[in-house]
């Protein structure tokens, strides 16, 4: 409240109370000397303060409650404005409330008369907005949205962190990398990409959209080219991973395999796939919007020699230690890594790959040139961005890009047999280049 504002009732009151006392016990000329005092303070008549000095000064109860100055008719004239206005603040319309009105009367939306103007111009803001905050009581109101219910598929799902010291082959962790470019709007190609903790084993796979049908195609053409069995699969909580359709496909399909899913929020629960999401898929493909049937299967064949490259070349370091010690800073973590090793070596020294399997990746290991196969992959990347993205108006056919096995039942195949499929579209891709 400003310094110069008049004095409220409840202030005056206060005042004329301790000037009460004074007033009682003082002769005829002080109180004279008094009530000039409070004439000047709280701008009364002199009359009603000698009424107020020699009676009680506690407020009464109003008898009679004061009569609507604002009519009906100005309700109905807030209640158009405001609409037309979208209902903005009562300090923001009152200020305009008379060119509005007749703005408005001008269109045929509002009948005007001198009275309302009038009326319209001496509204305060309070006022309006207690007339506002009335008369939409009355407005219909559209249904409050529901809160959105939990995805029913994680109720039986625990939730867990794979170990980073796991020894055992097969445990997966998966995620799905979007390659959307800078609108989700519409379907793209993503990544499906699964990464055995233990030996860093990688499998990528490129689906076009996110249905059930693609991921579930995707994890069908993993399977069938993994050299060891699947012991349990570690998403995120993606309704693309967890949704009744892909349930009965872990349950019928994929029996034995354990399912598990990260803590909400948590990246860390994925923390080895979300690396390899970086260094394995988004340093080759970027972050460009791809959006076609054509480099869906452009993807594939580059992920088919990238599968080659990476697990039977790249050697990797595996975490085996880790140790605090406290400086000056704070605590620092120090991490202790083995000797850099293939995900094939890592996984011919465990017992979960079988002789006949190891001596096949063998052979194909030998017979492959990484340099040869290195530039094929950087030709397929330049190929791949080339491509033209898709064209409005004309719909895509997502089947064209699923595998020739379109029933899951008769794609089980033996895990090695991905490596004939693996040699066949090598050998497509070539005589299409």
């Amino acid at each position: 409240m400003a310094i110069e504002d008049p004095m409220t009732i409840d202030e005056r009151r206060k005042y004329l109370h301790l000037m009460q006392k004074r007033y009682l016990q003082a002769d005829r000329s002080e109180q004279g000397r008094l009530l000039d005092e409070m004439q000047v303070v709280t701008s009364l008549h002199r009359k009603a303060l000698i009424r107020l000095m020699n009676g009680s000064l506690e407020r009464r109860p109003r008898r009679q409650q004061r009569g609507s100055v604002y009519g009906p008719e100005v309700d109905d004239a807030l209640r158009i404005i405001a609409e037309s206005m979208d209902y903005i603040c009562a300090e923001r319309l009152t200020p305009n409330l008379p060119w509005l009105a007749g703005h408005l009367a001008a269109h045929g939306e509002l009948e005007t008369s001198s009275a309302l103007l009038y009326q319209l111009e001496r509204i305060g803001v309070r006022t309006v907005s207690r007339i506002l905050a009335r008369i939409q009581q009355d407005q219909p109101r559209l249904p409050r949205k529901k809160p959105r219910q939990p995805n029913a598929a994680l109720r039986d799902v625990p939730m867990r962190r794979i170990p980073w010291d796991e020894h055992e082959p097969g445990h997966f962790e998966v995620d799905l990398v979007h390659h959307c470019g800078f609108s989700t709007s519409g379907e793209y190609v993503c990544t499906l990409q699964m990464v055995d903790v233990a030996t860093a084993w990688s499998e990528c796979v490129a689906v076009f959209g996110r249905s059930y049908l693609v991921i579930q195609d995707g994890f069908t053409r993993i399977l069938a080219r993994l050299p060891f069995p699947v012991i349990e699969v570690h998403p995120d909580n993606d309704s693309a991973f967890f949704n009744g359709h892909l349930l009965r496909f872990w349950k019928k399909l994929a029996q034995g395999v354990r399912l598990s899913r990260s803590r909400p929020y948590h990246k860390n629960d994925n923390r080895i796939v979300e690396q390899k999401n970086s260094t394995l898929v988004r340093a080759f493909l970027g972050s460009d919007r791809l959006d076609t049937v054509a480099q869906t299967l452009v993807a594939n064949q580059l992920y088919d020699r990238m599968w080659v490259y990476y697990n039977l070349f790249q050697p990797v370091m595996r975490l085996t230690e880790k140790s605090f010690s406290q400086e000056p800073r704070g605590a620092r973590v120090k991490r202790h890594y083995d000797r850099a090793s293939t995900p094939f070596d890592r996984l011919c020294a465990t017992s979960a790959i079988s002789q006949e399997q190891r001596e096949q990746l063998q052979v194909l290991r030998d017979r492959t040139n990484p340099r040869q196969l290195r530039q094929e992959i950087h030709d397929l990347m330049d190929y791949l961005l080339s491509l033209h993205g898709a064209v409005p108006g004309i719909t895509e056919d997502v089947h064209m890009t699923l595998s020739a096995a379109t029933n899951p039942a008769e794609s089980a195949e033996p895990p090695l047999s991905g490596l004939r499929h693996h040699q066949h579209d090598s050998e497509r891709s070539q005589l299409a280049r």
